[in-house]
Formats: C-alpha cells, sequence, structure tokens
C-alpha cells in the first residue's frame, strides 16, 4: 500500500459511535461519518486522483448479518461516481478480526479477497482507493492491496475512518 489516511483515532467517543453505525443498523449515519473522513489533510485530493474507490467486501454471511457493508456506505458518500461494489470480492467468510493478534490476522485472511475476474484487465495501471471502518493491524488493507496490486493497480491507498493507536511497549 502506497499511503493510509485516519481521520480519527479508535478511540472515545469514536468507538461507541462507530459500533452503533456498524452494529446497531445505523446506516445513516455514513454521510456524517464520510464528511469526517473528507476532513483528513489530504483526503479529497486522494479521491481526486483515484480512478476507482473500493470498500472492503464483507462475507455474503457476514453482510446477511448485517444488513449493509458499512465500508460501502462511507465509499458511496466519499466518491459516488468512483465507489464500486463490484470489483474486490470477499471469497470466503472468517471469524472475526477484532479479537485476533496481528499474525493470526493474517492467517485468517489468507485468500479472503480476489478480484472480479471480468473485471481485472480494467485495473491495470489505475489508481485506488481502498475504504475501511476501521484499521487495527492492517491485515485487512494490505490484504485486499496485495490482490489488487497482482492485477496491476499501480497505486493502492486507503482511507478509513478510525485508526487503533499503536500500544507503547511496557
Amino acid at each position: 500500500m502506497d499511503l493510509c489516511l485516519a481521520a480519527v483515532p479508535y478511540a472515545w467517543p469514536w468507538v461507541d459511535l462507530i459500533a452503533r453505525f456498524k452494529f446497531q443498523e445505523q446506516v445513516g449515519m455514513s454521510g456524517a461519518l464520510a464528511t469526517l473522513m473528507l476532513s483528513t489533510p489530504w483526503a479529497e485530493d486522494l479521491l481526486d486522483q483515484a480512478d476507482l474507490v473500493l470498500p472492503i467486501p464483507l462475507s455474503a454471511q457476514r453482510l446477511a448479518q448485517r444488513g449493509y457493508n458499512q465500508s460501502w456506505q462511507l465509499a458511496r458518500q466519499l466518491c459516488a461516481p468512483k465507489a464500486d461494489v463490484h470489483v474486490l470480492l470477499r471469497t470466503r467468510d472468517t471469524p472475526s478480526q477484532r479479537l485476533l493478534p496481528r499474525a493470526e490476522r493474517m492467517a485468517n485472511l489468507v485468500d479472503a479477497f480476489a478480484v472480479e475476474p471480468f473485471r481485472a484487465a480494467g485495473l491495470r495501471d489505475k489508481r485506488v482507493v481502498l475504504v475501511d471502518d476501521v484499521m487495527t493491524s492492517g491485515a485487512s488493507l494490505y490484504t485486499a492491496a496485495r490482490v489488487l496490486r497482482q492485477a496491476g493497480v499501480s497505486h493502492i491507498s486507503a482511507l478509513v475512518l478510525a485508526r487503533t493507536e499503536a500500544r507503547s511497549p511496557d
């Protein structure tokens, strides 16, 4: 990945707000949260320069549970003309990443993403922005970016709503 921008730290009061958006069917919050993301320095430039804005996809099972993909809702609000939910696919359901350490997160995501085969040729030399709600270890973004890079994407950035702060060693 070439660059990752985060709007806010994943801390109070954002944790509770994001949990409501993500787990309590508060999809109406997507516009306000996207506006917050757009206030991040360089976010507008990143989106202007992008050819595509792609959400991190959910598995079919997780999508059925939640009723919507929160990353897709954000991507649509951020840049509707460039947002595309059909390019990057989730190929299998994986256990929740929330409580896993980084190494297990990476292993959990092996072969979890793919590029839609009929869209792959159109990705060569494109600039893509990946959108996600929360970045903890970066495993999902890294794994998705690797798949896109293999398809020939020339520049991959990420724009996330919140980033877990790095813990300092004791």
